[in-house]
């Protein structure tokens, strides 16, 4: 009887606005993931966090979510020659013991803190990788355009060439987007550290995407939709042993997932209109917003935790009124972004194709 109590206490009032914003929220998330790739929930964890939706439910049911819309995105970008399936597969095997073992840390996080431990757990995760990752990514695409090659084909890294050269007998696999033959003993950390970071934070992106790119030496539209096929790997798994503890909201998880099956489609053909040096750009901006909307919550789970002193019930409201209007805005700016330059690229697209056809009749 405790334990059905503890599920439904895990679990929000779905009013007709909370249904609205989940849809889209949820369109947005798809949206962004199939452009650059990442599951999308940078955006889908915090915007239900600031619902007050529990960390743990909201990692949980995002992944939940997360592997048919993966599997879709992976199968629509599969038509366009993106997808090096072989290492998604790889990756996304050892990325399914690192999703096992962060669950474990993540429920035991909550039996021994509660839902605020779970959430400041949560937050300060995403804070940290979206601070490191989001102004990298930001620089590197800085660095592209700045260097006038945003239109020229994308380098390989020192990193990458160095990995590529490396010959462990026994352990070479050959893969089409790398166009090289990499050991697994590096595609084995790589995919557990996605893995766990997906367990913590219902996205593994982060780490999967840049370690494609900068480690392994992918270009940027083939790791953005190979990640894809890693993330439907995770989630299955992921799902499963979080559904085992009563921590997945299917509610949330299908309204999103509704959502997300409109922009991912819209998504995935963006890709194909933009440079890859814009990918970076989406991913990174997106980022940065988001990091200060859950920076802005960390205080209030450190004063419920006591490792701070009390603050007042004014400033917390402040505090999550001003947290839930960045979320909002970091929405509308990611959907902003992806849509613009989608249109832009295609009416270059098509601005190119009348001048081929000018200049065939001339």
């Amino acid at each position: 009887m405790h334990d059905l109590a503890q599920s439904a206490a895990n679990f929000i009032n779905l009013d007709t606005a909370t249904l609205v914003y989940l849809f889209l929220v949820g369109f947005v998330g798809g949206l962004v993931s199939g452009f650059i790739g990442s599951g999308g929930a940078f955006v889908l964890t915090p915007a239900m966090m600031s619902l007050g939706v529990p960390g743990l439910v909201a990692v949980a049911s995002n992944m939940c979510h997360k592997f048919p819309k993966a599997l879709i995105g992976a199968l629509k970008r599969a038509k366009y020659g993106q997808v090096d399936v072989k290492l998604g597969l790889i990756l996304g095997i050892s990325a399914e013991a690192g999703v096992l073992y962060g669950a474990q840390i993540q429920e035991q996080i909550k039996d021994s803190f509660g839902d605020a431990g779970s959430n400041l757990y949560v937050s300060v995760s995403f804070v940290v990788v979206l601070a490191v990752v989001g102004i990298f990514v930001l620089l590197d695409a800085w660095k592209t355009y700045k260097s006038g090659n945003a239109h020229a084909e994308e380098k390989v890294t020192r990193l990458a060439r160095w990995v590529q050269s490396i010959n462990i007998p026994g352990t070479m696999v050959y893969f089409k987007s790398l166009d090289a033959r990499i050991s697994v003993l590096f595609t084995i950390p790589l995919g557990f550290a996605t893995g766990m970071l997906a367990a913590t934070i219902a996205v593994g992106g982060f780490v999967g995407v840049p370690a494609m790119i900068y480690v392994l030496g992918a270009p940027s539209l083939m790791a953005s939709a190979t990640e894809l096929v890693i993330a439907f790997v995770m989630g299955l798994g992921g799902s499963f042993k979080f559904a085992l503890h009563g921590l997945v909201d299917i509610r949330l998880a299908m309204i999103i997932l509704a959502g997300s099956l409109f922009g991912i489609q819209l998504g995935a053909i963006g890709t194909t209109y933009v440079k890859p040096f814009m990918i970076k750009v989406v991913m990174g901006v997106i980022m940065v917003i988001v990091l200060f909307s859950r920076g802005l919550m960390v205080p209030v789970y450190m004063s419920q935790l006591g490792i701070i002193g009390e603050i007042s019930a004014e400033t917390t409201k402040l505090l999550m009124n001003a947290s839930f209007a960045i979320m909002i805005f970091a929405l509308a700016l990611g959907a902003f972004i992806v849509l613009r330059a989608m249109w832009q690229g295609r009416n270059a697209e098509r601005l190119q194709y009348i001048r081929e056809a000018v200049t065939e009749r001339l």
